[in-house]
């Protein structure tokens, strides 16, 4: 199965220095990411803007060092975009990455891009457990052909580490 998506490619290699011992784990993280987008949605021409919010959406954890860091990941996007001269997909890319952490439906403008990154973003982080009725099977497989390398227990830790210092905000991405 040939994943490889130049896009995610490109960005991945820029942010490696940052991402340091956790590339490997990230970027198998952002490819399942996308390619449960492709999953979901049947749709052809999207694939763009998935590859850019795959990569994008959780940046900001490395970039800013911190746990509440959506903000942080749409700067980041916002500069990519203006440097590529794509300004044109920034709201909508925007929206997938702010509302991913939605816990119900997203309703509203981009419904469609926004709510399918919304439930392969879940599909990831249930690890296949929530799948909104898509082929196991296939999800199944996108986790065998990239392992977690590690990404729910790093995120099990930053969960922790920012309970102790916000106990009344521990998971800041969080929205209803």
């Amino acid at each position: 199965m040939q994943i490889a998506n130049s896009i995610i490619e490109n960005l991945l290699d820029r942010f490696r220095p940052l991402l340091g011992k956790d590339f490997q784990l990230y970027k198998n993280h952002v490819y399942r990411v996308y390619l449960n987008c492709l999953l979901i949605d049947k749709q052809k021409g999207n694939e763009e803007k998935y590859a850019i919010a795959s990569v994008f959406h959780d940046l900001g954890i490395w970039t800013d060092h911190t746990f509440d860091y959506l903000v942080p990941s749409i700067e980041q996007l916002k500069l990519y975009l203006a440097e590529v001269e794509k300004n044109f997909l920034l709201e909508e890319i925007t929206l997938m990455i702010d509302w991913h952490h939605k816990m119900s439906v997203y309703n509203g403008v981009h419904e469609e891009v926004v709510e399918t990154f919304r439930k392969a973003d879940w599909i990831d982080l249930s690890i296949g457990l929530k799948c909104f009725g898509h082929p196991k099977d296939e999800i199944k497989a996108n986790r065998k052909l990239l392992p977690n390398s590690g990404f729910h227990w790093f995120l099990l830790k930053m969960s922790l580490k920012n309970f102790i210092r916000h106990p009344f905000n521990p998971l800041p991405m969080f929205k209803k």
